[in-house]
């Protein structure tokens, strides 16, 4: 996998003081350029030990340890890098964060994060970033879905990339050693991969595995193929090679490229490269839709937004291809996104290191909705780690499937699974309920209903029917505003939490009228939805908010002349009997004395402190209640006495 995650060093020029670190890292810089990150690594730290330090040399020993999916040991000298407090790159900020995430740091990830964030708001993974912090609350939510084991093929070296071919599985792998002059690629100090194969049961359970003895194999780098459903067609991905001649771009790096054979007389042949290759840039990691008629990549081509993206391009009826386009910034991040694999479901799985996840590349999942990828969610930490976890494929019948990780506990640096997944991702889920009366419980028809998201966005509108009903569909897992409207009662929001898993969500909504009709012995602070007049702890002086309570009740008895109100102040059953009788008593006459100052006449007037004698529920002493319970005896009444 190290080979073809797409990622491309910066090439920084790179000085030192001495003559004999010049010589050293010059060596170092020519190996770095080149990509061969595991020479580069041994030079650059030993100068490092030495004590030497540079901002660009701690720049390329984390990228060496990034690009090699080595995150502990790049969070090590990122640390160093920052530790200079010089100003760098925003992208440093993230592949830092990426680093301390799968070294199990999330709270400093995240306060790097934000660092990023302010430095890069125009980048997708900041907005992302800032959209949901919450993330890893719905990665948890997503998880606990998979039964996973050893794939069974793997060995002590890199193994990866899963493809179905009839009743095999096809993976790659850098085991073939070979003979004394066997290559060794310097990426990643392991020897070039070949595609092998075994033969599967109804399980999942792989045979031993063998080598493809096919052209389809080179002395450079293959991996990751896809085949057509009569096996006759094969898409995979090769070093730029083929008969015999090797293609270098500019800088004389061989990039990689997607190839395609046909098998005939019972061996692939016909091996010729995509027409929309280049020698300038990578192409990789075919997948085909099930149709057949559109292939799925990924590239660093002209267009791409970040590091790698994922693009489609059809197949046309004579075997030919259209023009490449980049799926867009839906999917596609600043980061790498890469390994696409297409259902049967129409979905699209992917990895990436640029949308919310637990570090290194994370499975996600979107759904193909005409040209756009909708409702991209991380699949969960049972495939997902803190390292690289990519190459996923399922079969949608049995929902068995594999995918590869550099997580620990693996046999060689990258490793196979197998997984059962025992309960699917997608989540359906219908907000609803009915819009009533709050005094009366009548039915409201008519009522404008607004879904708004966490975000204050509007998502979407409806009209309560003539049952007063309402319903929205909405995401698993979100939290939303609800905000009703109608004539003639005051405009209501209530906020609300969706289940993370497939249901309804009934939230029930109650108006309260503008204009209030009231008779001797209603609560005239219903009206106003006044439910206490908040005085200090342990004061009864009228503090700011109650006045403006208080404005209301004085605006009515000045409108009703005749009206007579009982004020009646009540407590919780916290502290003795008779202190909450005194100090509600208290509070009841000072809201008396304040009426009377702005111009009520006394006589209208009546007041008492009622304590904790008429709780509206069981919370009396000794009984262990929530602080929202012990809130609705602490209440304020106005008792309309006459009219």
């Amino acid at each position: 996998m190290k080979n073809y995650i797409l990622v491309f060093a910066l090439l920084i020029v790179f000085s030192f003081n001495s003559y004999s670190q010049q010589n050293q890292t010059v060596s170092a810089d020519k190996d770095y350029n080149n990509y061969a990150y595991i020479d580069a690594i041994k030079t650059y730290e030993r100068i490092a030990d030495k004590g030497y330090k540079s901002e660009d040399m701690f720049k390329k020993l984390g990228n060496s340890f990034y690009f090699n999916s080595e995150f502990e040991k790049a969070a090590k000298w990122y640390e160093e890098l920052f530790a200079m407090k010089s100003e760098v790159e925003p992208e440093y900020y993230y592949r830092y964060a990426q680093s301390l995430k799968a070294a199990g740091n999330d709270k400093k990830a995240n306060e790097i994060l934000d660092l990023f964030a302010q430095k890069s708001r125009k980048d997708t993974r900041a907005e992302r970033y800032l959209k949901d912090k919450n993330y890893l609350a719905e990665i948890k939510a997503n998880s606990g879905r998979y039964k996973i084991e050893d794939a069974g093929v793997n060995s002590k070296y890199s193994d990866y990339g899963t493809s179905f071919y009839q009743n095999k599985i096809v993976f790659t792998s850098a085991r073939d050693t070979g003979n004394f002059a066997q290559r060794i690629h310097k990426w990643t100090g392991e020897h070039f991969t070949n595609l092998y194969q075994a033969d599967i049961d109804a399980d999942f359970n792989p045979n031993k595995p063998e080598k493809i003895k096919s052209k389809i194999n080179s002395k450079f780098n293959e991996s990751t193929p896809v085949f057509s459903k009569d096996g006759k067609t094969v898409y995979f991905t090769r070093n730029n090679f083929i008969d015999g001649k090797k293609g270098k771009d500019g800088n004389k790096t061989t990039l990689i490229k997607i190839y395609k054979a046909t098998f005939e007389n019972n061996k692939w042949t016909n091996i010729i490269e995509l027409p929309f290759n280049s020698d300038t840039y990578s192409t990789a990691h075919p997948a085909l839709s099930p149709d057949e008629k559109t292939l799925y990549f990924a590239s660093d081509m002209p267009g791409t937004f970040g590091q790698s993206d994922i693009y489609k391009v059809s197949i046309n009826g004579n075997g030919g291809f259209g023009s490449p386009e980049n799926l867009g910034k839906t999917i596609n991040t600043e980061g790498k996104e890469t390994f696409p694999f297409i259902t049967a479901d129409n979905e699209i799985y992917f990895a990436s290191d640029g949308h919310p996840g637990l570090g290194g590349l994370d499975v996600f999942v979107g759904k193909i909705s005409g040209n756009e990828i909708t409702n991209i969610k991380n699949i969960g930490a049972d495939i997902n780690s803190p390292q690289d976890d990519f190459a996923f494929v399922i079969d949608t019948k049995s929902r068995r499937g594999f995918f590869s990780s550099n997580k620990d506990g693996g046999q060689g640096s990258d490793d196979i699974y197998k997984f059962l997944e025992t309960r699917k991702l997608e989540c359906v889920q219908e907000l609803n309920g009915i819009i009533t009366d709050t005094q009366t419980g009548v039915i409201l028809s008519g009522a404008k209903v607004s879904l708004y998201d966490n975000m204050q966005v509007l998502k979407s509108t409806v009209i309560s029917d003539l049952n007063g009903f309402y319903s929205f569909s909405v995401e698993c897992g979100k939290s939303y505003n609800v905000r009703v409207e109608k004539t003639d009662y005051a405009t209501k929001e209530v906020r609300t939490s969706i289940g993370t898993e497939t249901g309804k969500t009934y939230l029930p909504i109650s108006l309260d009228k503008v204009t209030c009709q009231v008779a001797v012995g209603d609560d005239l602070g219903k009206c106003f939805d006044i439910k206490m007049i908040y005085f200090d702890l342990d004061g009864s002086d009228i503090r700011p908010e109650a006045a403006l309570d208080l404005v209301k009740i004085l605006d009515v008895l000045n409108q009703y002349p005749t009206m007579k109100i009982d004020i009646r102040s009540h407590t919780d059953s916290r502290q003795t009997a008779a202190y909450n009788e005194k100090l509600s008593d208290r509070r009841a006459k000072s809201t008396i004395k304040w009426l009377v100052k702005n111009g009520i006449s006394p006589n209208r007037l009546t007041g008492k402190g009622y304590g904790e004698t008429q709780l509206v529920n069981e919370c009396s002493d000794g009984v262990k209640c929530t602080e929202e319970q012990h809130q609705m005896n602490r209440r304020s009444e106005f008792i309309i006495t006459k009219l």
